[in-house]
Protein backbone atom coordinates (compact mmCIF):
# COMPACT_ATOMS: atom_id res chain seq x y z
CA UNK A 1 0.00 0.00 0.00
CA UNK A 2 1.50 3.35 -1.01
CA UNK A 3 1.33 6.54 1.08
CA UNK A 4 -1.63 7.98 -0.89
CA UNK A 5 -3.69 4.81 -0.47
CA UNK A 6 -2.79 4.70 3.21
CA UNK A 7 -4.02 8.24 3.67
CA UNK A 8 -7.30 7.32 1.97
CA UNK A 9 -7.82 4.33 4.31
CA UNK A 10 -7.03 6.50 7.34
CA UNK A 11 -9.58 9.10 6.27
CA UNK A 12 -12.29 6.50 5.69
CA UNK A 13 -11.72 5.08 9.17
CA UNK A 14 -11.80 8.55 10.71
CA UNK A 15 -15.10 9.27 8.96
CA UNK A 16 -16.53 5.93 10.13
CA UNK A 17 -15.78 6.78 13.76
CA UNK A 18 -17.06 10.34 13.30
CA UNK A 19 -20.29 9.02 11.82
CA UNK A 20 -21.25 7.26 15.05
CA UNK A 21 -21.24 10.62 16.80
CA UNK A 22 -22.87 12.79 14.15
CA UNK A 23 -25.90 12.87 11.91
CA UNK A 24 -25.85 11.02 8.58
CA UNK A 25 -26.24 14.24 6.61
CA UNK A 26 -23.04 15.63 8.14
CA UNK A 27 -21.25 12.37 7.47
CA UNK A 28 -22.27 12.44 3.82
CA UNK A 29 -20.99 15.99 3.45
CA UNK A 30 -17.63 15.21 5.04
CA UNK A 31 -17.27 12.01 3.04
CA UNK A 32 -17.85 13.91 -0.19
CA UNK A 33 -15.31 16.58 0.72
CA UNK A 34 -12.55 14.42 2.18
CA UNK A 35 -12.63 11.18 0.23
CA UNK A 36 -13.24 12.30 -3.34
CA UNK A 37 -9.76 13.79 -3.92
CA UNK A 38 -8.10 10.70 -2.48
CA UNK A 39 -10.04 7.90 -4.15
CA UNK A 40 -10.48 9.54 -7.54
CA UNK A 41 -12.24 7.28 -10.03
CA UNK A 42 -14.55 4.51 -8.86
CA UNK A 43 -14.46 0.87 -9.96
CA UNK A 44 -17.40 -1.20 -11.13
CA UNK A 45 -18.85 -4.11 -9.18
CA UNK A 46 -21.39 -6.22 -11.08
CA UNK A 47 -24.93 -6.46 -9.70
CA UNK A 48 -27.99 -8.45 -10.76
CA UNK A 49 -29.11 -5.88 -13.33
CA UNK A 50 -26.03 -6.32 -15.45
CA UNK A 51 -25.02 -2.75 -14.54
CA UNK A 52 -22.03 -2.28 -12.30
CA UNK A 53 -22.38 -0.60 -8.94
CA UNK A 54 -20.47 2.67 -8.82
CA UNK A 55 -17.97 2.63 -5.96
CA UNK A 56 -15.26 4.94 -4.72
CA UNK A 57 -16.12 8.63 -5.01
CA UNK A 58 -19.28 8.04 -7.02
CA UNK A 59 -20.74 5.71 -4.36
CA UNK A 60 -20.95 8.65 -1.96
CA UNK A 61 -23.39 10.59 -4.15
CA UNK A 62 -26.78 8.77 -4.37
CA UNK A 63 -28.48 11.11 -1.91
CA UNK A 64 -27.17 14.10 -3.85
CA UNK A 65 -28.47 12.68 -7.15
CA UNK A 66 -31.87 11.92 -5.59
CA UNK A 67 -31.99 15.47 -4.23
CA UNK A 68 -31.28 16.87 -7.70
CA UNK A 69 -34.24 14.91 -9.11
CA UNK A 70 -36.53 16.09 -6.34
CA UNK A 71 -35.39 19.69 -6.75
CA UNK A 72 -35.89 19.64 -10.53
CA UNK A 73 -39.46 18.36 -10.31
CA UNK A 74 -40.33 20.51 -7.31
CA UNK A 75 -40.10 23.43 -9.74
CA UNK A 76 -42.60 21.95 -12.20
CA UNK A 77 -46.38 22.08 -12.09
CA UNK A 78 -46.90 20.06 -15.26
CA UNK A 79 -44.80 17.88 -17.58
CA UNK A 80 -45.65 16.79 -21.13
CA UNK A 81 -43.59 14.38 -23.23
CA UNK A 82 -43.49 11.75 -25.90
CA UNK A 83 -42.71 8.30 -24.53
CA UNK A 84 -41.50 4.95 -25.74
CA UNK A 85 -42.35 1.95 -23.58
CA UNK A 86 -40.80 -1.51 -23.56
CA UNK A 87 -42.32 -4.15 -21.29
CA UNK A 88 -40.32 -7.36 -20.86
CA UNK A 89 -42.19 -10.43 -19.57
CA UNK A 90 -39.47 -12.49 -17.96
CA UNK A 91 -41.48 -15.73 -17.57
CA UNK A 92 -42.62 -15.82 -21.21
CA UNK A 93 -39.47 -14.21 -22.60
CA UNK A 94 -41.67 -11.77 -24.50
CA UNK A 95 -41.19 -8.06 -25.19
CA UNK A 96 -43.98 -5.58 -25.91
CA UNK A 97 -43.23 -2.14 -27.38
CA UNK A 98 -45.49 0.87 -27.57
CA UNK A 99 -45.35 4.65 -27.78
CA UNK A 100 -47.47 7.74 -27.31
CA UNK A 101 -47.96 10.99 -25.43
CA UNK A 102 -48.02 11.53 -21.66
CA UNK A 103 -48.86 14.50 -19.45
CA UNK A 104 -48.51 14.91 -15.67
CA UNK A 105 -50.02 17.65 -13.53
CA UNK A 106 -49.76 18.27 -9.82
CA UNK A 107 -51.27 17.13 -7.63
CA UNK A 108 -51.82 13.50 -8.61
CA UNK A 109 -52.89 13.74 -12.25
CA UNK A 110 -51.55 11.93 -15.31
CA UNK A 111 -52.72 10.81 -18.74
CA UNK A 112 -51.12 8.35 -21.17
CA UNK A 113 -52.41 8.24 -24.76
CA UNK A 114 -50.97 5.26 -26.62
CA UNK A 115 -50.43 5.37 -30.37
CA UNK A 116 -51.93 2.90 -32.80
CA UNK A 117 -52.38 0.00 -33.06
CA UNK A 118 -52.53 -0.01 -29.25
CA UNK A 119 -54.94 2.89 -28.67
CA UNK A 120 -54.93 2.42 -24.88
CA UNK A 121 -55.61 5.40 -22.58
CA UNK A 122 -54.60 5.61 -18.90
CA UNK A 123 -56.00 8.51 -16.88
CA UNK A 124 -55.50 9.35 -13.20
CA UNK A 125 -57.54 12.23 -11.75
CA UNK A 126 -55.95 12.29 -8.30
CA UNK A 127 -58.28 9.68 -6.81
CA UNK A 128 -58.72 6.84 -9.30
CA UNK A 129 -57.03 5.38 -12.35
CA UNK A 130 -59.00 4.47 -15.49
CA UNK A 131 -57.41 2.14 -18.05
CA UNK A 132 -59.22 2.08 -21.39
CA UNK A 133 -58.65 -0.88 -23.70
CA UNK A 134 -60.20 -0.69 -27.19
CA UNK A 135 -62.15 -3.79 -28.15
CA UNK A 136 -60.77 -6.13 -30.81
CA UNK A 137 -62.51 -8.39 -33.33
CA UNK A 138 -66.01 -7.21 -32.47
CA UNK A 139 -65.47 -7.20 -28.70
CA UNK A 140 -66.71 -4.13 -26.77
CA UNK A 141 -64.33 -1.53 -25.44
CA UNK A 142 -63.37 -2.02 -21.80
CA UNK A 143 -62.30 0.31 -19.00
CA UNK A 144 -60.73 -0.89 -15.76
CA UNK A 145 -61.08 1.38 -12.73
CA UNK A 146 -59.03 1.18 -9.53
CA UNK A 147 -57.66 3.30 -6.71
CA UNK A 148 -54.40 5.10 -7.50
CA UNK A 149 -52.65 3.28 -4.66
CA UNK A 150 -53.40 -0.02 -6.40
CA UNK A 151 -51.67 0.85 -9.71
CA UNK A 152 -47.96 0.62 -10.48
CA UNK A 153 -47.46 3.84 -12.46
CA UNK A 154 -48.78 6.40 -9.93
CA UNK A 155 -46.66 4.76 -7.24
CA UNK A 156 -43.43 4.67 -9.26
CA UNK A 157 -43.95 8.16 -10.72
CA UNK A 158 -45.22 9.99 -7.65
CA UNK A 159 -42.29 12.42 -7.94
CA UNK A 160 -43.73 13.60 -11.29
CA UNK A 161 -47.21 14.04 -9.84
CA UNK A 162 -46.29 15.84 -6.64
CA UNK A 163 -47.67 13.08 -4.40
CA UNK A 164 -44.46 11.77 -2.84
CA UNK A 165 -40.97 12.66 -1.64
CA UNK A 166 -38.14 10.46 -2.84
CA UNK A 167 -36.13 10.66 0.39
CA UNK A 168 -39.17 9.61 2.42
CA UNK A 169 -40.10 6.63 0.28
CA UNK A 170 -36.85 5.11 -1.02
CA UNK A 171 -33.31 4.02 -0.28
CA UNK A 172 -30.77 4.84 -3.00
CA UNK A 173 -27.58 3.66 -4.64
CA UNK A 174 -25.78 4.52 -7.88
CA UNK A 175 -25.12 2.04 -10.70
CA UNK A 176 -22.37 2.39 -13.28
CA UNK A 177 -23.73 4.80 -15.90
CA UNK A 178 -20.72 4.43 -18.17
CA UNK A 179 -21.12 0.67 -18.39
CA UNK A 180 -24.80 1.16 -19.27
CA UNK A 181 -24.05 3.64 -22.06
CA UNK A 182 -25.41 6.71 -20.28
CA UNK A 183 -22.39 9.03 -20.09
CA UNK A 184 -24.39 12.25 -19.67
CA UNK A 185 -25.67 11.39 -16.22
CA UNK A 186 -26.26 8.94 -13.41
CA UNK A 187 -28.28 5.76 -12.94
CA UNK A 188 -30.02 5.95 -9.59
CA UNK A 189 -31.51 2.78 -8.15
CA UNK A 190 -34.45 3.27 -5.77
CA UNK A 191 -35.68 0.55 -3.42
CA UNK A 192 -38.88 1.21 -1.45
CA UNK A 193 -38.47 1.58 2.30
CA UNK A 194 -41.85 -0.10 2.78
CA UNK A 195 -42.62 -3.27 0.76
CA UNK A 196 -45.04 -2.78 -2.12
CA UNK A 197 -46.62 -5.36 -4.44
CA UNK A 198 -46.03 -3.09 -7.44
CA UNK A 199 -42.23 -3.26 -7.73
CA UNK A 200 -39.04 -4.17 -5.91
CA UNK A 201 -36.96 -1.37 -7.39
CA UNK A 202 -36.96 1.51 -9.84
CA UNK A 203 -34.10 2.86 -11.95
CA UNK A 204 -33.84 6.55 -12.85
CA UNK A 205 -31.54 7.62 -15.69
CA UNK A 206 -30.79 11.12 -14.44
CA UNK A 207 -29.27 13.89 -16.58
CA UNK A 208 -26.34 15.63 -14.87
CA UNK A 209 -25.73 18.47 -17.33
CA UNK A 210 -26.06 21.86 -15.57
CA UNK A 211 -29.01 23.15 -17.62
CA UNK A 212 -31.13 20.04 -16.93
CA UNK A 213 -29.58 18.56 -13.80
CA UNK A 214 -32.05 16.18 -12.17
CA UNK A 215 -34.13 15.51 -15.30
CA UNK A 216 -35.17 11.83 -15.59
CA UNK A 217 -34.62 10.69 -19.17
CA UNK A 218 -35.50 7.04 -18.64
CA UNK A 219 -37.35 5.14 -15.94
CA UNK A 220 -37.39 1.35 -15.43
CA UNK A 221 -39.77 -0.36 -13.03
CA UNK A 222 -38.81 -3.91 -11.97
CA UNK A 223 -41.28 -6.14 -10.14
CA UNK A 224 -40.78 -9.19 -7.93
CA UNK A 225 -41.08 -11.56 -10.91
CA UNK A 226 -38.29 -9.79 -12.78
CA UNK A 227 -40.58 -8.13 -15.32
CA UNK A 228 -39.17 -4.80 -16.54
CA UNK A 229 -41.33 -1.83 -17.54
CA UNK A 230 -39.14 0.75 -19.27
CA UNK A 231 -40.12 4.29 -20.30
CA UNK A 232 -37.97 6.64 -22.37
CA UNK A 233 -39.07 10.29 -22.44
CA UNK A 234 -38.43 12.72 -25.29
CA UNK A 235 -39.52 16.23 -26.33
CA UNK A 236 -40.29 17.18 -22.76
CA UNK A 237 -42.11 20.42 -21.92
CA UNK A 238 -42.49 21.91 -18.46
CA UNK A 239 -44.95 24.37 -16.92
CA UNK A 240 -46.88 24.83 -20.16
CA UNK A 241 -50.17 25.60 -18.42
CA UNK A 242 -51.88 22.21 -18.76
CA UNK A 243 -55.55 22.46 -17.73
CA UNK A 244 -57.58 19.85 -15.82
CA UNK A 245 -59.60 18.98 -18.91
CA UNK A 246 -57.41 16.05 -20.14
CA UNK A 247 -57.86 14.30 -16.78
CA UNK A 248 -61.66 14.57 -16.83
CA UNK A 249 -61.79 11.94 -19.60
CA UNK A 250 -64.76 9.58 -19.67
CA UNK A 251 -65.04 6.34 -21.68
CA UNK A 252 -67.20 6.17 -24.82
CA UNK A 253 -70.81 5.06 -24.52
CA UNK A 254 -71.19 1.29 -24.46
CA UNK A 255 -67.81 0.67 -22.87
CA UNK A 256 -67.77 -2.24 -20.43
CA UNK A 257 -66.66 -1.16 -16.93
CA UNK A 258 -64.62 -3.36 -14.62
CA UNK A 259 -63.94 -2.35 -11.00
CA UNK A 260 -60.68 -3.63 -9.53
Amino acid sequence: MNRLQGLGVWLLEAIRVFRTKTKASVYALLAGVLVTPILGYGIAVADETGHGTATGAKALDPLKVAASVQAFYDQTQDVSAQFRQMYVHRLYNRTERSHGQVVFKKPGKMRWDYGQPNGKIIVADGQRVRIFEPGQEGEPDQVLEQRMSAHQLPQAMAFLMGTGRLENDFNFRLLDAGEAGFPSGHILELRPKEPTPHYVRVLFYVDSRPAVRGLVRRLIVIDADGNRNRFDFDKLRFNSGVTDQPFAWRPPAGTRRVEM
